[in-house]
Formats: structure tokens, sequence, C-alpha cells
């Protein structure tokens, strides 16, 4: 079966740089795009954003424009997360996510595959 596994999570600084990877694993299985979720604690899951097959990019979350940016080869299940100018409100847990859907929005029901997720904690 097909999974997801994310690296790059750990510790950052306020004001630093993380950057997240997601890989596909196992039998290979056919995603339309890829993107990222977040959940903080005590709080709801987020849609972050995402990259489809045909390389146009979607994001969801106004606190993370600018600061946030995705990337990635959908058609090689490989896709990124680049974080800078961390906050400390950035501290939650990321999920890295893959539908077959071609239209996709920010509802978990549209993505199929979730990753095992990967902390990211930002020290002020």
């Amino acid at each position: 079966q097909a999974q997801l596994v994310e690296s790059g999570g750990g510790l950052g600084q306020a004001g630093g740089s993380l950057r997240l990877s997601c890989a596909a694993s196992g039998r290979p299985f056919n995603v339309y795009a890829m993107g990222w979720f977040r959940q903080a604690p005590g709080k709801e899951r987020e849609f972050l954003g995402a990259i489809s097959g045909r390389g146009s990019q979607t994001q969801s979350l106004d606190s993370v424009e600018g600061r946030f940016t995705i990337s990635g080869d959908v058609a090689k299940n490989t896709m990124y997360l680049q974080m800078n100018s961390l906050k400390s409100e950035d501290t939650a847990v990321y999920y890295c996510v893959a539908t077959t859907l071609v239209f996709f929005g920010s509802n978990r029901a549209d993505w199929h595959y979730w990753g095992q997720g990967t902390q990211v904690t930002v020290s002020s």
C-alpha cells in the first residue's frame, strides 16, 4: 500500500526557516495533487495549500502567505514545504496529503492519502 512519508520537522527558531519533504513509498499510486495540512495543539487541522500535477499551486491559509512555499513534482510523488520567517504559532504537526481528485479543496475528505505527520516546534 502506498504511503506518504514526511521528513524535515523538528525545532526551529522564530524568524528562521525549516524545510519539510514528502515522498511516497510502496506501491505507486496515481494522484492529481499533493498538499499540506497542519494541526496545532488544541486547534483543528487546517489546510495550508497544494500543488497539482500541472504545476499549479493553491494556498489556503492567509497566515502563511508570503512565508511558506509549496514546491515539488507530483508526477514523481515528491513535495516540499519551505517555511520562512517562522513564528511560534507555526508550531504544529504537519501532514503531507495526496488526492486523486481533479477538483479538490481544503476539506479533509478531499484528500485520500495522509502521512503520519511530522512535528514542527518553533521557539521564540
